[in-house]
This record gives C-alpha cells, sequence and structure tokens, in this order.
C-alpha cells in the first residue's frame, strides 16, 4: 500500500506544484479585479467537477462494484459491467453539460450572489460555460482511471492529471508573451480548460486501458441504477473540500476580491491536502474493499492504522509550515504583475485560517474509506452536508465582521464539523481499527511535528521585505528544507518511523491486482 501511495502521491505532488506555476501566473495575468474574481468563480465550478468526478472520488463507488462484479461473475462481464458505466457516464455528462450550459446565469448567481447586477456575473458565466466541454471529457477519463486503479495500476492516472495544468500554463505563457488585455485572456484561458480535458481523454484511450471496458454500451437498467444510487453520494461526499470553498465563496462575492483571495490561499491547501488525500481515495479504497470483502479483521485494522499514520505525518507538518510561513510563501508565489501587496497580505491571512482545517480535510480523507469499503455512500455524504450548512451559518456571521479571513475560518470549522461527525458515527458502528503501533506512533508524530512548527517560527524575519526576490527564495527554501531535515530526523529519533525499513519496502517489486 506504501509504494502504491508513494506512486499516487508523487504524481499528485507533479500535478499540484505544476498547478502553483499555473496559479502564480494567473495572478500576474489577471490580477485580483472583476475579472479575476469572475474567471475564478467559473474555474472553482470546474475544479468542482474535477474532485467530483476525479482524484479518487468516484473510484469509492466504481472500485468495490467492479471487483464484486468481477468476482462473481469473471474479467469478461466485469469488462461488459465496465462498458455500460463508462457508456452511461459519457452520455449522461453530455447531456448535464448541456442543461447546465442553459442555466448557468441561474447557477452563477448561486454560486456568487455578490455578482448580480454587475458586469462580474456576465463575464462569469461566460467564462464557465466556455469550460463546460471539460466535464464531457472528465467523465471518460475518470472511469478508465478509476478502472485502473481497481487493478493496482496506479503510475498512469498519477500522472495523467499532469496534461490539464500543462496546457494551461502554456495558454498563460502565450498571454504573457502577447501581453493580451485581461478580458481576452481569461475567454482564452477558459477556453483552453476544454482543451485540456480532451489531451487527458485521449492519452488514456491511447493505452489499454479502453479495453477494460468493453463493449460499450448507455444502459440504464437496475444494475446500473444501482450503482448510480450508490456512486453519486459518494462522488458528492468526497468533493467536501471542494464544496466547502463554494460555501466560502458564495458569502464572499459580496466583497470585491475576497473571491480572489480565498482562491489562491486555497490552492496552497490544495498541494498537501491533494499529496494525502488523492493518494487515500485511489489506494485505501481497494485495500478496504478486499480486506472487509474477506472478512479479516487484521487486514483492515493494518490498512487503517498506516492510513492514519501517514494522513497524520504529512498533514501536520505541514499545517503548522503554511501557518508559520504564510506571508513569505504568498509573497514568493503570488506578488507579481498585477497581484500586489494587499492582495498578499488578505490571502495570507486567510490561508492560516484554511490551514487550520487541513488536518481535518485529511482526516476525512483517511475515514470516509472505511464506509465506502462497506459500500455505505450516505455517511459521508451526510457528513459533508453538515459541515458545508456550519460553514454557510458561520461565514455570514463571522464574514460580516472579519471579511475573508473571517470566511477562511469558517470554512475550517466546516471541514472539522464533517471530520467529528465521520468519526463519531463511524466509532459506534463498526469501530476503526487502530492497532498498537499507529497508538505508539501517532504521539511521536505529532510531537516530532510541532518541534518543526517552533524550528520554523524561530527562523521568521530572516528574509526582510525589502530582500531581493532571489535572496527570500533561498531564505524560504533554507527553512523548508531545514524543516523537513529536522522533522524526519524526529521521526527517526523518537521511533515513529524507521527509513531504512521504508526504504526496503520500495525496493520490493510491486503487485498488480492480478498478483495480489
Amino acid at each position: 500500500m506504501i509504494r502504491s501511495f508513494l506512486t499516487v502521491s508523487t504524481g499528485t505532488l507533479a500535478s499540484r506544484l505544476l498547478g502553483f506555476a499555473r496559479d502564480s501566473m494567473i495572478a500576474a495575468l489577471l490580477g485580483t479585479g472583476p475579472v479575476a474574481d469572475a474567471f475564478l468563480a467559473a474555474f472553482q465550478l470546474v475544479n468542482v467537477v474535477r474532485r467530483l468526478l476525479s482524484e479518487g472520488a468516484l473510484n469509492a463507488a466504481l472500485i468495490p462494484a467492479w471487483l464484486r462484479v468481477r468476482d462473481r461473475d469473471g474479467e469478461e462481464t466485469a469488462s461488459a459491467f465496465a462498458g455500460r458505466v463508462l457508456g452511461t457516464v459519457s452520455a449522461a455528462l453530455i447531456a448535464i453539460s448541456i442543461v447546465i450550459a442553459l442555466l448557468m446565469p441561474l447557477i452563477i448567481t448561486v454560486i456568487a450572489p455578490g455578482f448580480l447586477g454587475s458586469g462580474t456575473r456576465d463575464l462569469a458565466v461566460e467564462n464557465a460555460r466556455l469550460m463546460l466541454p471539460y466535464l464531457a471529457f472528465a467523465g471518460p477519463v475518470t472511469v478508465l482511471m478509476g478502472l485502473l486503479n481497481a487493478q493496482g495500476r496506479f503510475a498512469l492516472t498519477a500522472f495523467s492529471p499532469l496534461l490539464f495544468n500543462i496546457a494551461l500554463i502554456a495558454a498563460i505563457a502565450m498571454l504573457l508573451v502577447w501581453h493580451a488585455d485581461a478580458g481576452f485572456a481569461a475567454w482564452m484561458l477558459a477556453a483552453t480548460v476544454g482543451v485540456a480535458g480532451l489531451l487527458q481523454l485521449l492519452m488514456l484511450l491511447s493505452q489499454r486501458s479502453a479495453r477494460l471496458a468493453t463493449p460499450l454500451r448507455i444502459s440504464f437498467d437496475q444494475e446500473m441504477r444501482a450503482f448510480f444510487t450508490k456512486a453519486i453520494p459518494g462522488m458528492i461526499a468526497s468533493s467536501g473540500p471542494q464544496w466547502l470553498m463554494v460555501a466560502g465563496a458564495i458569502i464572499a462575492s459580496a466583497t470585491p476580491s475576497a473571491v480572489s483571495w480565498l482562491y489562491f490561499a486555497n490552492r496552497l491547501i490544495e498541494l498537501p491536502l491533494g499529496i494525502v488525500g488523492v493518494a487515500m481515495g485511489t489506494v485505501l479504497v481497494p485495500e478496504l474493499t478486499r480486506a472487509v470483502r474477506s472478512g479479516d479483521r487484521d487486514a483492515v485494522a493494518h490498512a487503517e492504522s498506516r492510513a492514519l499514520e501517514l494522513a497524520t505525518g504529512l498533514a501536520l507538518p505541514a499545517t503548522l509550515g503554511l501557518i508559520v510561513l504564510a506571508e513569505p510563501i504568498v509573497r514568493l508565489l503570488f506578488e507579481h504583475g498585477a497581484f500586489g501587496a494587499d492582495d498578499r497580505t488578505a490571502t495570507a491571512h486567510a490561508l492560516m485560517w484554511l490551514a487550520l482545517g487541513l488536518p481535518a480535510h485529511v482526516l476525512i480523507k483517511a475515514l470516509s474509506p472505511a464506509y465506502y469499503a462497506r459500500s455505505d455512500t450516505m455517511t459521508p455524504l451526510m457528513a459533508t452536508a453538515k459541515g458545508f450548512v456550519v460553514a454557510i451559518a458561520l461565514a455570514v456571521l463571522l464574514g460580516h465582521y472579519f471579511g475573508a479571513t473571517g470566511i477562511a475560518a469558517s470554512i475550517a470549522a466546516g471541514a472539522w464539523s464533517s471530520a467529528i461527525s465521520l468519526l463519531r458515527k463511524g466509532t459506534s458502528e463498526f469501530g476503526f481499527s487502530v492497532d498498537a503501533a499507529a497508538r505508539s506512533r501517532l504521539p511521536r508524530i505529532v510531537l516530532a511535528a510541532a518541534a518543526m512548527g517552533a524550528l520554523l517560527w524561530l527562523t521568521t524575519g530572516l528574509s526582510p521585505a525589502e530582500a531581493h526576490g532571489l535572496i527570500r527564495f533561498i531564505v524560504l527554501g533554507v527553512q523548508i528544507a531545514a524543516g523537513i531535515a529536522v522533522y524526519g530526523a524526529l521521526l527517526q529519533v523518537l521511533g515513529a518511523a524507521s527509513w531504512r525499513e521504508a526504504a526496503n519496502v520500495l525496493k520490493r517489486p510491486a503487485r498488480t491486482e492480478s498478483e495480489a
């Protein structure tokens, strides 16, 4: 599981780093004015769809169903089942895209009510409609990726999302060179989103993945209806962090530039969340499904314990690092071109509060597969809905007094509400299995992360605000590298991790599903 986890995490890290480059260039190109707010509101809608379908979300329903059909009826029947899923999802998303295009003014009004009565809403509607072709391509991409993951083939699915960011970066680079007007630049970027989705689909079709779903058919029979009854709640629940950001954007849209500040702050949250969260959804679901189906309590405990250790070990130091280094990170990544000093300060403050919700987001990613493996997608959905309501209610209050910072705090509170709900429900229904090794290691991981955070706090102020950009880059790089080194050393000293044992695990040949 650790090998597969690292494969997916590496691909996700590469995609997120490209995402940083993309968003830094968007900030320089569009700034944080009405054009940027309109584009980012529309782009946030696309991001919700991406998480709703991809990055492990559909795995929650597809993988257990596909494995169950294959084990019961054989490979050929499983391929036919997958072909019906692929054809039905593709047809449904084309129809949904057409309906959404017609209803887009209403949808933008709902997710950004503050735009009503201004030209910003019209810009957001136009940008969102240009992005809609991505929705039609994302469905088949996700089904093919899920089938590969079910067979333990994670490399292609881990790295294929890079094409999305590569296409957008190429388009932004050309627009920056041409010094394009902000309105035209946003229009071009919106159109490029659909092209990026097409490139990803073509890459998967060029591989053998398409053979896993044959013959291709559209079907709404009883089996398909049962599948989608399970799939849709799981897909919505798996996109919890994006729904919380939508909740924040609904309230933030009434404040100029607040949508942009929250968007850029959240992009920094999505780096560690993607590394841990996507890998959890992609790797842990098939692991737990096999363990639960076989009735192997030890395997269930092992998978849940290692997932919790990995989640805590990566999310906690990332949280502390983002809180302590919020301002220098935002300054280095985004303060260019149209993105000014006031934008940097507002984004950094929002980042500090959003970071407090990161452990909760990762905890949700670690807990949800235990429900999905038991074919329960409604409990994670209800937890997500509860977090959404909490975020909206608090954002109305805190946003009135504290602006974007208060809304960011509300989003973090919503995440913790969802996490606590899942934890309480799971403990009472089937009990999360945490083995003795995890109970011993987790406090040591927390101690090592706290020490790393203290070190970073002591080194703040090493780079004066007026220092040259290269100097700030070097100082920040040294701080982060020192923090990682100290954290790794403390994990070894405290006995929370054995790097020699980890290296031996990575040297072993990887197993595919057929070998497992």
